[in-house]
């Protein structure tokens, strides 16, 4: 009778507590940025109480609607892995055709309102067409040019000079209130769950985000990138034009310089939320509180004095460091997935990990 020892085969053991801990970072990793618009604003409150007044608030909340909407239409750009300089300067040139078409008889302000879409549509569709029809390497090129080409008409159509007036119904929109409520905060908000449905319910918002992660892979299963990459552009120019119309309201006049550097508070705020410059990742809650953040470090800025030409220096260092964390928080996470994909195989072998 041979003397053998029956082996047993390994059992199978659950990932270790790291697999735990890594999940909690990568948790962290995605609530990062309402952590620090929370820090932010606990320490604007403590560095002068006027910040959680009611009155700034609103005021706050105003300040943000054009910047949030700009932003949710970069959002959808970024997301196919692009970039658009330009939207700053189609505010500008919308809300300069809007006061000009409205000053010389067009009464009607939702004719105003469609004018000025109009022209955010066609800048956007410009732009897209160009890069894709053209075959440009990079859209960067093709929005910088754009960039001038707009701020040169508003500036040209408006002599450089503010055009004063605006429709009612415009008005209305960038500045009045219903009861606490700004109406621009609702536009928003609005604005917001329209774009959620688009991106998260609807075919086309798969195409954008499979077209950020791999455009020729989504090329090659039948996705029409060519008008996807058109059609966001259009909506970035259209978010612009409806930026426009709050600023134009908030003001009372088409001003020619209205979205100057605003193209980069909307990239920033996209990056700064959350979103990957690389495309593929993202969300309007990522636009939404990216745009908040810039809002309180501008508004908390003025609170506290700081030189307006200073501000503009405090915000160009924060895209950097957005940029930054957002290529450091992209390698962390692929590291923390991949160790946690190795935990799983090894317990699924039954290796204790």
């Amino acid at each position: 009778m041979s003397n053998t020892t029956a082996i047993s085969p390994p059992r199978a053991t659950r990932p270790s507590g790291g697999g735990s801990a890594i999940s909690a970072a990568l948790w962290l990793m995605k609530l990062g940025p309402v952590l620090i618009l929370v820090v932010l604003a606990i320490g604007m409150t403590i560095a002068n109480p006027v910040f959680a007044s009611a009155r700034n608030l609103q005021n706050l909340s105003m300040q943000s609607a054009s910047i949030a909407i700009l932003a949710l239409g970069m959002l959808l750009v970024i997301l196919t892995g692009g970039i658009d300089l330009s939207v700053g300067s189609i505010l500008s040139l919308s809300s300069v055709v809007g006061a000009t078409a409205f000053v010389t008889g067009l009464g009607n302000g939702l004719l105003v309102m469609g004018v000025m879409i109009l022209v955010g549509a066609a800048a956007g569709w410009i732009n897209g067409a160009v890069f894709v029809l053209g075959k440009i390497p990079s859209p960067f090129i093709v929005t910088l040019a754009m960039l001038s080409v707009a701020s040169g008409l508003a500036l040209s159509i408006s002599r450089g000079q503010p055009i004063i007036g605006v429709p009612d119904e415009v008005n209305w929109l960038g500045s009045a209130f219903i009861g606490p409520i700004p109406v621009s905060l609702l536009f928003v908000a609005a604005l917001a769950a329209a774009v959620y449905v688009l991106t998260r319910k609807m075919t086309w918002g798969r195409w954008i985000y499979a077209i950020g992660s791999n455009e020729e892979a989504a090329r090659r299963v039948g996705i029409p990138v060519r008008k996807v990459l058109i059609s966001v552009y259009v909506f970035a120019g259209v978010s612009a034009a409806l930026a426009a119309i709050i600023v134009s309201g908030r003001t009372n006049s088409g001003y020619p310089t209205a979205g100057s550097l605003a193209e980069l508070d909307a990239i920033a705020a996209v990056i700064i939320g959350g979103a990957s410059f690389t495309g593929g990742r993202g969300g309007i809650s990522n636009a939404l509180i990216g745009a908040l953040t810039l809002a309180v470090i501008r508004n908390g800025l003025n609170l506290l004095g700081v030189d307006p030409f200073l501000q503009i220096v405090i915000i160009g260092v924060t895209i950097v460091l957005a940029v930054l964390l957002d290529v450091y928080r992209t390698r962390a996470e692929g590291r923390f997935r991949a160790i946690l994909a190795e935990k799983s195989i090894l317990a699924d072998k039954g290796v204790s990990a």
